[in-house]
């Protein structure tokens, strides 16, 4: 306490436009304790009411003028090149971003010494024998997943103080940008179209308000090194998607199960996979909301 008043934590939030961003800064910008920047690549911030600046991560001045600049307690990276099949094609872009970018945010996070917290995924595995636990050895098998290994390692070799949350298939109620897999679901059975979907695809769908629990978990009590985030249940994405359309009332007879193999994707997709998320459950008092749950607030926020 100074004068009576308290000492706000200063978080930045890189990738605040993105879909687990938007929740984020919903998140921390209720908090009175919190002094808040946000960036992302595009000119304007989808919330009006937060600080926002603009930022490409891999322009190394642009993010050492921001970092120095607003001298964070807390860097929380969200920014990501996500799109799995572009990333075969588009791998130096992938690279620049997914690597470099994450360089360049690692080494000035370490020159204020702020702490960094950074998303990652299950794709740095090969989907052989999941789930996986903290301690299991990475082995990607398409490049998005090479790419986002490589920046764990990086943040690893950095010095910088760091959390890296590993996660998998992210759903929630983002208001802006393209649709989440619920959303997207609901938004095809809604227009009676048919839609395809894998039957031998296996994880724990993650909800992303639990994603901003675990990290104001890691804020509260400074906890580093990797925790996996994810959801109470393994199931099929098939088994998935029949679970929206029960809650959503929509019909089940336009999903037609196939298998990976048939929609011949660029980019190799690991089946058996999933996160084991014990560690975040008895060091982060962690508590994943059920799927059940989850959709209840999806609707709510969404109005549907």
């Amino acid at each position: 306490m100074i004068n009576g008043s308290m000492i706000k934590t200063r978080i930045l939030i890189i990738g605040s436009n993105g879909m687990l961003g938007q929740r984020l800064t919903d998140f921390f910008s209720a908090s009175s304790n919190v002094e808040l920047l946000c960036t992302s690549q595009e000119e304007e911030s989808f919330n009006k009411n937060v600080e926002y600046k603009s930022l490409d991560i891999t322009n190394k001045q642009k993010v050492k003028e921001i970092i120095l600049d607003f001298f964070p307690d807390f860097v929380i990276n969200a920014a990501a090149f996500t799109n799995v099949d572009k990333a075969e094609s588009e791998r130096e872009l992938t690279w620049k971003v997914n690597v470099n970018g994450v360089e360049n945010i690692a080494l000035y996070s370490w020159t204020i010494d702020a702490h960094l917290i950074h998303i990652s995924t299950d794709y740095i595995f090969d989907g052989k024998n999941g789930p996986y636990s903290e301690k299991d050895k990475p082995s990607p098998i398409n490049y998005y997943g090479r790419s986002k290994l490589a920046s764990e390692n990086s943040i690893r070799t950095s010095g910088v103080r760091f959390t890296i949350l590993r996660s998998n298939v992210l759903y929630g109620p983002a208001k802006f940008g393209r649709p989440d897999y619920v959303k997207w679901v609901i938004g095809s059975l809604s227009l009676h179209k048919e839609i395809r979907i894998v039957k031998d695809q296996f994880n724990n769908p993650t909800f992303i308000d639990d994603i901003s629990q675990a990290i104001n978990k890691i804020v509260e009590y400074k906890k580093e090194g990797i925790f996996n985030i994810a959801g109470p249940e393994i199931l099929s994405r098939l088994e998935f998607t029949n679970r929206i359309a029960d809650h959503f009332l929509l019909d089940k007879d336009l999903i037609k199960p196939i298998v990976t193999e048939e929609l011949k994707q660029p980019a190799t997709r690991p089946l058996k996979s999933g996160l084991i998320t014990l560690k975040a459950e008895t060091e982060l008092g962690y508590k994943p909301t059920s799927i059940t749950d989850s959709f209840a607030i999806i609707e709510k926020n969404l109005n549907l």
